[in-house]
């Protein structure tokens, strides 16, 4: 059996991928507060909200595509982690994975959508980079 390992890149960028994720929340509930007002943030919210504006939008939307993306990542990177397999392949993918979304959160925000797709395609191509790297077998 081996021991949990905290010095990796796989779980530095776990780890940042965390603080990411923090971030996009903050600037998800930010664009709720800026479009519908702190009244509207506060209350029960049974009814739709006054719509976010574009950025607004794009944040949120970003928020919820990198919540379809992280648990997978997660479970990767700490089965990586448990299975003892570490070294350059799994160090890739988990850069690809977290830069791609750091990439995609900023390319989204501004509105270029060819870029965006690449940038999710990055991150994409960094998770099957680490599933491949721990390939049972």
């Amino acid at each position: 059996m081996h021991s949990f390992n905290f010095g990796t890149e796989e779980i530095r960028m776990l780890w940042a991928s965390v603080l990411l994720g923090l971030v996009q929340v903050t600037l998800a509930v930010l664009a709720i507060i800026v479009s519908g007002g702190m009244s509207w943030a506060l209350g029960s919210r049974d009814k739709a909200g006054p719509p976010l504006g574009k950025v607004g939008g794009r944040l949120e939307r970003a928020w919820l595509n990198y919540l379809q993306t992280f648990p997978m990542f997660a479970t990767v990177v700490l089965l990586a982690n448990a299975l003892g397999k570490h070294g350059p392949t799994i160090s890739l993918g988990a850069d690809l994975y977290f830069y791609g979304r750091v990439a995609y959160l900023a390319i989204y925000a501004l509105g270029i959508s060819i870029l965006r797709t690449v940038a999710w395609g990055v991150s994409i191509i960094g998770l099957v980079t680490i599933l491949f790297g721990i390939l049972p077998g």
